[in-house]
């Protein structure tokens, strides 16, 4: 997940002031941090006092269930401490991992849910846990409406709070980079699949800018002509990158949010990507802008969007992207969280 452009930093009141809210985020990917962050300053926008626990350092295992374990219970120390140090009138977890093994109720804020993240043996307990945590937390705060649409069980009370994306500056006429995808995992991202894709699809002289890796794997092996290592960047020069760019180029394997393409379309790129799997905001977004870009057929798809792009694509993707800007999130935020998670609350 690329990085966003960070709100200005939320603190308390005062040092050991007592929050209204306690913000618990596992911090194990940029992705989780962004959304952590944009979350205390929304709350922080409405007057609330809120107060953000991290749990990391965590070290690396090899399974997806032992990863979820260390991950959990890293959460609930941290938790621990942070009702210790600010005694909150309330919680919310971030992520449904984050709340597997809470030691208090609160809200949960998720993008994905266990019951279709983690099949089979990938989540043989977290499942289990999840169920009992949905069935108890007083409210559900998802990025996208399907998020929990795998649940069997009745679902719980739930508002429709995404991580915000806006645009990182003024849109530029001119754009000098024909693609840009971004890598961090080269594996969950389909690298091969994107390169491969790309060099079926490339004419001329144009190029690839391949962003959050300091090299591509195996490059040694083979001649990349028309890709461009861009490393990984802060989020400024990452994101100017992106307004240079004309198409944003994704074939995740699975997208629980996905806060790299809609960037992307922020600042104003095409989003070309495969049909990918799991809640993934920007898909339906991108098949509703031009549904010609969505295709497994990448290279085809990468031709359209280079050699017959639609009218107003970048115009009608700020338009399509109205709910999930800051004022959107925040107008949710104090109308229908705080109000449910601090009893008689007024903005």
């Amino acid at each position: 997940m690329a990085a966003a452009s960070p709100p200005a930093s939320v603190a308390p009141r005062r040092s050991g002031s007592r929050a209204d809210v306690l913000v618990v985020s596992i911090a194990a990917t940029s992705g989780w941090r962004i959304a952590a962050r944009e979350l205390g300053a929304s709350i922080a926008r409405t007057g609330a006092t809120v107060h953000t626990v991290a749990a990391g350092p965590l070290p690396r295992v090899r399974t997806f269930p032992l990863t979820d374990l260390v991950q959990a219970h890293a959460a609930r120390g941290a938790c621990r401490r942070g009702i210790a140090e600010r005694r909150p009138r309330a919680i919310i977890y971030c992520s449904i991992t984050a709340a597997l093994l809470w030691p208090s109720p609160g809200a949960v804020w998720l993008d994905s849910i266990a019951a279709e993240n983690r099949p089979g043996r990938h989540g043989i307990w977290q499942r289990v846990a999840e169920r009992r945590r949905l069935a108890q937390t007083p409210l559900v705060l998802a990025m996208n409406e399907t998020a929990l649409a795998p649940l069997r069980d009745p679902h719980p009370e739930t508002v429709t709070v995404p991580c915000p994306v806006e645009p990182s500056g003024s849109p530029q006429r001119s754009r000098d980079i024909d693609v840009i995808t971004y890598a961090g995992d080269p594996e969950k991202r389909r690298l091969d699949l994107v390169l491969d894709s790309w060099r079926r699809a490339r004419r001329g002289n144009e190029t690839l800018v391949v962003a959050g890796l300091d090299r591509l794997p195996g490059a040694s092996d083979r001649t990349l002509e028309g890709v461009q290592v861009a490393g990984r960047l802060p989020s400024a020069e990452y994101r100017a990158l992106l307004r240079r760019a004309r198409v944003f180029l994704a074939a995740p394997k699975r997208e629980d949010y996905g806060i790299a393409p809609l960037e992307a379309l922020a600042d104003g790129c095409m989003l070309v990507s495969t049909p990918s799997p799991g809640p993934y905001p920007a898909l339906a977004l991108a098949r509703s802008l031009d549904p010609r870009l969505v295709d497994q057929d990448l290279a085809g798809a990468l031709r359209v969007a280079l050699e017959d792009p639609v009218p107003r694509y970048a115009e009608r993707a700020l338009e399509l992207l109205a709910p999930f800007r800051r004022a959107a999130v925040d107008r949710a935020i104090a109308e229908q969280v705080l109000p449910r998670l601090l009893p008689g609350w007024r903005a």
